[in-house]
């Protein structure tokens, strides 16, 4: 009798505490059109590519570990080669020397324009890439240049010396203004946004999607990580890319957050052709 009261008391209390037995995610993975997919299904599909785009939040942990252990995967099914919106092209030189062990980490920190949480979230691929003797491309515009346009325009670089243009896309650059990204970043900065602020952005894309083409090799998948705003309904980047190579296969993968994970909202669908869609209570690294 005693062991059946202890039982059914048991039995209310967990009842009285539903969310312990409720399946906590911390992130889910979705196709353009919103259904869940595993893993290893969108590894698949990305090992097919020429071109992969992973848009992340830059402070975003589970982005930056997928980004990692899909480095590793896609390297083992194919030959790899990496680049990143975090390394300007003029910092390519030190980036190389570190890859073939010329400097250490403390040469590179010294020598190169790191992000401020490069330690935590990107040195992880960089030292995969240097342990397997990948390549790594520098694919981002050193920001001065891109500053110099958010304020004069793409005029602005006009008279720059060649050496400095080889640092870019080849000007002029094409730009439509009529895009969906680069129109809601006027709305998005409101009084703080001129005519040339997306113009800034669009020098950046144009010339990571320079600097992908320039250093890829058929045969070998390139990798890129991206701000998924680069990326994302396959503009930006991807927009420069199929201007200058439409036959080129090229997917992308977008970072969004959500308060539930388990189903994605209406308004992340098509994003991209896969969604990384993370609990907004995640633990950013900045």
């Amino acid at each position: 009798m005693v062991k059946k009261r202890y039982l059914l008391l048991l039995v209310l209390w967990i009842g009285a505490f539903p969310a312990f037995s409720q399946k906590k995610m911390a992130y889910r993975l979705y196709d353009a059109r919103g259904r869940a997919v595993s893993y290893e299904k969108m590894l698949k599909a990305l090992s097919r590519q020429d071109i992969v785009l992973f848009g992340e939040f830059h402070n975003n942990p589970i982005a930056h570990w997928l980004q990692l252990e899909l480095t590793k995967d896609l390297h083992s099914l194919r030959p790899l080669t990496l680049g990143a919106e975090m390394f300007e092209t003029d910092n390519q030189y030190f980036l190389n020397a570190y890859l073939s062990g010329e400097i250490d980490e403390r040469g590179l920190d010294s020598l190169a324009r790191l992000w401020r949480n490069y330690k935590t979230d990107y040195a992880p691929v960089v030292r995969f890439a240097k342990s397997q003797g990948l390549p790594f491309v520098a694919t981002n515009i050193p920001r001065k240049y891109a500053a110099m346009v958010a304020r004069g325009g793409f005029e602005a670089l006009d008279t720059l010396p060649l050496i400095e243009k080889a640092l870019m896309a080849p000007l002029p650059i094409s730009y439509d203004p009529e895009l969906p990204g680069y129109k809601n970043m006027l709305t998005m900065f409101g009084d703080h946004a001129s005519e040339n602020f997306p113009k800034a952005q669009a020098i950046k894309d144009a010339t990571m999607a320079h600097f992908i083409l320039q250093n890829f090799a058929p045969g070998r998948l390139f990798l890129h990580l991206n701000g998924a705003y680069h990326s994302d309904n396959y503009e930006g980047i991807v927009w420069y890319l199929r201007r200058q190579r439409p036959e080129l296969r090229c997917a992308t993968i977008s970072t969004v957050q959500q308060a539930d994970v388990t189903r994605l909202l209406p308004e992340h669908r098509k994003r991209a052709d896969f969604i990384l869609c993370v609990d907004e209570d995640m633990t950013t690294t900045y």
